[in-house]
């Protein structure tokens, strides 16, 4: 079995891989297609982000969707044939926060193609990968296979929204739109947000969020002055989601949130300089989010129903075979959004 494999920045493989049968409880999915993420980038870019780096070769990839190949035993509820988005996320169910309701907080979780833990988790850019049959979530016969490996950013952005709180009637603004903030673009419209602005540095990235319903897509670095009217007041958006994880976009918006207004940090970019005056004097609430847990079903339910519709999102397939091209694909924010492999 092949598989696409960092071995270190920039060195990425098609390495042979040990093609593992599946045991009691398990289910040995054969991929389709998977989602370059942000992460993975990160890894083919850097080695890793933060402290999180390669130690050892480790297959990327986790926001993956195939058909079931293989059942081990007493697995009834899946049979091979199945088309089956994957969830790359395996809490172990039994520590403080398992217990407590908060499993994408798990002490002890293997997620897919990360390099948090040593050994590292194997990722799901792999010709075939075996998991827990409730990993393994069916699809509707109405639903692409690249559209399910879209299950694991929609279902971010999801869990996002919980963490703002309803979104009925209020004024959105969402920072960076890559991938996860042009998501976020359609998760706070069909959760009744009645405007959603978006900001970025580059054009294109905008030009899909004008398709995806945003009420205004503003370039900051020739639109500045776009945005002062929103600076009436001491500012009028209710939420700000911040996906660029770059401060600068953070800080600039500061001066658009009303007095009590929620921030939810997306973007992972480092360490940031915040200005505690203005969340202590504006009263405004940071909150974190982290991956998701029920959120995946929930994106997959959305999409079938026709809630929310990623294909727009989705630039470009490649064979896997031509990794490399389409990491770099990947890279150019300017050709691309979600760059998808094809298996």
């Amino acid at each position: 079995m092949r598989a696409v494999v960092i071995h270190a920045p920039k060195d990425l493989r098609i390495d042979n891989f040990s093609d593992t049968a599946p045991a009691a409880g398990e289910v040995r999915v054969k991929i389709a297609t998977g989602g370059i993420c942000g992460s993975d980038l990160h890894y083919y870019h850097h080695g890793g982000f933060g402290t999180v780096r390669i130690r050892e070769p480790m297959a990327l990839g986790h926001e993956i969707a195939g058909v079931v190949a293989e059942v081990g035993a007493g697995v009834l509820h899946l049979a091979p044939g199945t088309r089956v988005a994957v969830n790359p996320s395996r809490p172990c169910g039994v520590c403080i926060h398992c217990r407590g309701g908060m499993r994408n907080q798990c002490l002890d979780m293997r997620f897919m193609g990360s390099a948090m833990r040593n050994p590292h988790v194997q990722g799901g850019f792999r010709e075939h990968v075996t998991v827990e049959a409730a990993q393994a979530i069916p699809i509707a016969e109405r639903l692409s296979l690249a559209e399910a490996a879209m299950a694991e950013p929609l279902a971010v952005c999801l869990h996002a929204a919980n963490q703002a709180g309803p979104l009925m009637g209020k004024r959105v603004l969402v920072t960076g739109c890559g991938p996860i903030g042009a998501l976020m673009v359609l998760v706070a419209r069909c959760s009744g947000a009645a405007e959603i602005v978006v900001t970025d540095v580059a054009e294109a990235p905008l030009a899909v969020a004008r398709q995806l319903g945003a009420s205004h897509a503003i370039n900051v670095t020739v639109q500045a002055a776009a945005l002062d009217p929103f600076r009436a007041g001491k500012g009028v958006f209710d939420v700000l989601f911040e996906a660029s994880g770059n401060q600068a976009a953070l800080r600039l918006a500061f001066d658009l949130l009303r007095p009590g207004a929620v921030i939810v940090q997306l973007g992972l970019g480092g360490e940031m300089t915040l200005p505690v005056n203005s969340i202590v004097t504006k009263e405004l609430e940071l909150r974190g989010t982290f991956r998701f847990d029920p959120e995946f079903e929930l994106a997959l339910r959305l999409m079938d129903a026709g809630l929310l519709d990623v294909k727009p999102l989705i630039t470009a397939s490649l064979p896997f075979e031509h990794a490399v091209d389409a990491f770099e694909l990947a890279t150019d924010r300017s050709k691309s959004m979600k760059v998808q492999l094809t298996f």
